[in-house]
């Protein structure tokens, strides 16, 4: 599928459509996927790929930065 991505606006022949919240985006890599919708450490800013650690509501990278 053909199609523009809705991070760096690269036109690419073979991207992906992910629906989040409602909302469908297309990427033409993971890489600008995690850029849009992965969440940001409160504490450092790092993009969380993958569960974190949940504390007081909110989710961090590590168990460091929830401290």
């Amino acid at each position: 599928m053909q199609g523009t991505c809705d991070t760096c606006g690269n036109e690419y022949h073979d991207v992906m459509e992910i629906t989040q919240g409602g909302q469908t985006y297309t990427f033409d890599s993971f890489e600008c996927a995690i850029q849009e919708l992965a969440p940001k450490c409160p504490a450092c800013g790092v993009r969380i790929v993958g569960h974190g650690t949940e504390r007081g509501g909110d989710v961090y990278c590590c168990d460091h930065c929830a401290g």
